[in-house]
């Protein structure tokens, strides 16, 4: 069992940026590829990011493309999420979710793919 914990969110302004971190205690978090989704109020969850396994390939969402960057820390079980540029519509709760797999694994997208998930973190942005 591996249990995921977001951090990093809050409020922020227009043109601002926040960094969220995804962690956990287990070290077969350096198995796992990990995503990040975001739900906001009413609406659907939705992928944001995600990052191999490896470390050596990542994928973003059109609406986040060139704002946000995903990277991790093996040594210290963490998975970034670094927000630019952010927007009012980028508002939401932020999910980390990972799923062990094979070292070449591509990183994931679709959210039915992941077995673990963080409780979230709420970010706010507001002009």
């Amino acid at each position: 069992q591996v249990q995921l914990s977001e951090s990093g969110g809050g409020l922020a302004q227009t043109g601002g940026s926040l960094r969220l971190s995804c962690s956990t205690s287990r070290r077969a978090f350096s198995e796992h590829a990990v995503g990040w989704f975001r739900q906001a109020p009413g609406k659907t969850r939705e992928f944001v990011a995600a990052i191999s396994r490896s470390g050596g390939s990542t994928i973003y969402a059109d609406s986040v493309k060139g704002r946000f960057t995903v990277s991790r820390d093996k040594a210290k079980n963490t998975v970034y999420l670094q927000m630019i540029s952010l927007k009012s519509e980028d508002t939401a709760t932020y999910l980390c979710a990972s799923k062990r797999t094979i070292l070449t694994a591509a990183p994931l997208n679709n959210q039915r793919d992941y077995e673990y998930w963080g409780q979230g973190t709420q970010v706010i942005v507001s002009s």
